[in-house]
């Protein structure tokens, strides 16, 4: 797999775009493009890692909910993101204390098959990092991570207010 594929799109659809959602919309499609691409052996698709790995660290089943919050995702999208995965016996979906609440955990199965994706997982990132450049990255992460606080305080702040 190689970063420098070689684009089809004609130049004036490659500008850059004002729009800073429409920017990172494309920078999120790429990036997903290569990650995924990177764990096809694996049979996990980057958000399904991403969810897996989420779990392995809370070392604990957890709320739909707590997940949905985690991952800055909408529970309806959580549950279908969560489908293929119950399907594959990779997590356990199991009911809370009422009908309201469930609870998301992590199989052996699950574990095995995130196992088998870190190695490749570690390869994408090393490489993205390499072609980008670690500093660059660095500052990427930090400014989005504040980027989403930010925003997601402004959110809080709105619903608030209303």
């Amino acid at each position: 797999m190689t970063l420098n594929k070689v684009s089809a799109v004609p130049p004036a659809a490659q500008t850059a775009s004002p729009c800073l959602c429409t920017t990172v919309r494309r920078a999120d499609r790429t990036l997903n493009r290569l990650y995924d691409e990177a764990l096809q052996p694996s049979g996990l698709l980057t958000t399904q890692y991403a969810l897996l790995s989420t779990l392995a660290r809370a070392g604990e089943p957890m709320l739909h909910s707590a997940l949905a919050d985690a991952q800055l995702m909408s529970p309806a999208t959580l549950s279908r993101n969560l489908k293929p995965l119950q399907r594959d016996g990779l997590v356990r979906i199991a009911p809370g204390r009422d009908r309201r609440t469930r609870y998301v955990e992590l199989t052996g199965a699950g574990q095995e098959a995130l196992a088998r994706a870190r190695p490749l997982w570690r390869a994408i990132q090393a490489q993205v990092r390499e072609t980008a450049g670690s500093a660059r990255i660095e500052l990427l992460l930090s400014e989005l991570q504040g980027l989403v606080a930010d925003l997601r305080r402004h959110e809080m702040e709105l619903a608030d207010a209303s």
